[in-house]
């Protein structure tokens, strides 16, 4: 079976990797174009382009989707399994092009947290599981027919980062599944529910009986759907007023959005006129006897800020454009 792979971050080289590892057929790798980056606009190749370099694989770098040259390489790869992993949006044009259809890596357990940033949002509201899930892509973004899942707890201290790096390696593992399944024609789909659906939710139900070894992929579905109560949460993509800490919200969505945004793309706050990147905190429920916003400080090792029901005390932190630091550090260079 030929399988094209479409990726572009770091997200994306696990799953390739994997699958080189299995021994797939990887006749194409689609990544992003070289682009400057950085203070000195140095131009960076993505980390799938690295991968596929030091690898052998062939490569392409199309700047749009729908370039008929783009279209003919591709056309000419005669790929019979597309894979994409924390890519573009497809036009129809590529994803409908292989006989067995194109693929999709996300980071949560759909219909829950459709959009860019899954990961996030699910610390953002507090979620205390989440997951991956493979299907296959069609017209509107993550809506496609569900082929498999896993699911993960999310620790009560657990940030983005930490969280990225755990569905990295699960995804990969679920992709791999998912790619011998469909080679051997062993596999369900599963359509999605849409929110208040219950015809559909009854139709993903009657499934669950004839689905042999996929019950509990689709049991974890299921569940899922129910635990949201029909109400479909989403992951658009963040911008920056979506990481300015609103200090007069209860401590604990305060901490969630803390940690959810940590490190990319990083909460903050003004402090001495200043904008303060935090990476790393602690909470502290109880009366703060203060205004939301105001800090406590010792001046020499710990400096919290208030919330309406409790504090939040700074470990990591970072003045804009200087580097990130710890908060014994951080206030043996300022005067408070």
């Amino acid at each position: 079976m030929k399988i094209v792979f479409m990726g572009t971050p770091d997200f994306a080289v696990a799953s390739l990797d994997a699958l080189v590892k299995s021994n797939f057929n990887i006749v194409g790798v689609i990544t992003a174009p070289d682009k400057p980056a950085g203070r000195g606009q140095k131009v960076q190749e993505s980390s799938v382009k690295k991968y596929a370099v030091a690898n052998g694989l062939k490569i392409l770098q199309p700047h749009k989707l729908k370039d008929p040259i783009f279209i003919e390489e591709l056309t000419a790869l005669e790929a019979d399994l597309q894979v994409v992993v924390a890519f573009r949006m497809l036009p129809e044009i590529v994803w409908n092009m292989p006989p067995k259809g194109t693929i999709n890596l996300h980071a949560s357990l759909l219909p829950q947290y459709r959009g860019a940033a899954p990961i996030n949002w699910a610390i953002i509201n507090g979620e205390s599981q989440t997951g991956v899930t493979t299907f296959f892509l069609k017209h509107e973004i993550d809506t496609g027919d569900i082929l498999f899942t896993k699911q993960t707890d999310i620790s009560e201290d657990e940030s983005a980062g930490d969280l990225h790096d755990k569905l990295m390696i699960i995804g990969a593992e679920l992709l791999v599944q998912t790619v011998k399944s469909i080679e051997i024609g062993d596999y369900q789909e599963i359509p999605q529910p849409e929110a208040g659906d219950r015809s559909q939710e009854s139709e993903v139900r009657s499934q669950e009986s004839d689905a042999g070894n996929h019950k509990s992929v689709i049991g974890i579905q299921i569940s899922e759907m129910e635990m949201s109560d029909s109400v479909l949460k989403h992951a658009p993509k963040l911008f920056k007023e979506n990481c300015l800490i609103d200090w007069v919200k209860p401590v604990i969505e305060v901490y969630n959005l803390i940690r959810g945004l940590s490190p990319y793309p990083t909460s903050y706050t003004h402090f001495q006129n200043k904008t303060l990147k935090i990476f790393k905190v602690e909470l502290e429920k109880k009366e703060p006897g203060i205004q939301p916003g105001g800090f406590l400080s010792d001046g020499k090792s710990f400096l919290k800020f208030a919330c309406p029901d409790g504090f939040i005390f700074l470990k990591e932190i970072q003045w804009e454009g200087k580097k990130r630091m710890g908060i014994e550090e951080f206030l043996r260079g300022i005067r408070l």
